[in-house]
């Protein structure tokens, strides 16, 4: 998808078949969710900047690096919780804050019920972590809320998509870096991912 990276990636494509199996059971699922989180996190951390500093190591000093900016992960919860569960062995330093949206199933527009960040936005780089990108919706309203509090730069990572969301997206942060697991063919009737992999909320946390 223009502007997006698609991982191709052979161990998101064997997490994403677990994900996609009618069998997999609840435990199987959030661990094969958050490997994929790791990947796609991976990926994003990959572009960005670095500064220097001095490091001692047991025979001499030299210059080592570390990320220019804090980064602040915010799942969309509840199933963008699943997404970030192994975050901390990548990145243990990382910031969390919440959003917690739901979908009108009548309208299929979020709704925000919960906003749970820390102050001064700007200074983070900030993932949105979902693991569907369905309609957009849910990640449009998120990147304006987090714009509106003062973040910057703004990172989208999703484990599945519909070109349909793609598109809403994009229209609506036409610059800003998405990092997609897949692309699948469209959305159903109902607003859901077609083939998809069901629920991921439900599917993650067992209702």
């Amino acid at each position: 998808m223009k502007g997006c990276t698609v991982l191709q990636h052979a161990l998101v494509q064997a997490r994403l078949a677990t994900l996609r199996n009618v069998d997999t059971d609840m435990e199987t699922f959030r661990r094969a969710l958050g490997q994929i989180g790791l990947i796609l996190l991976t990926e994003a951390l990959r572009p960005l900047e670095t500064k220097t500093h001095r490091v001692r190591t047991p025979l001499a000093r030299t210059t080592g690096h570390r990320l220019r900016r804090e980064i602040l992960l915010v799942p969309i919860l509840r199933a963008g919780q699943g997404l970030v569960g192994l975050a901390d062995q990548l990145l243990p330093e990382a910031r969390l804050g919440y959003l917690g949206m739901v979908r009108n199933e009548a309208t299929l527009q979020p709704e925000c019920y919960l906003e749970k960040l820390p102050p001064r936005l700007r200074r983070y780089e900030v993932m949105i972590c979902d693991p569907m990108l369905a309609t957009g919706g849910s990640a449009v309203a998120a990147g304006k809320l987090l714009q509106q509090r003062g973040a910057e730069r703004l990172h989208f990572l999703h484990a599945l998509a519909a070109p349909e969301g793609v598109r809403a997206l994009r229209k609506a942060f036409p610059t800003e870096p998405v990092y997609l697991g897949a692309v699948d063919e469209r959305l159903n009737e109902h607003g859901y991912i077609h083939p998809g992999l069901g629920d991921a909320g439900d599917r993650c946390f067992g209702a």
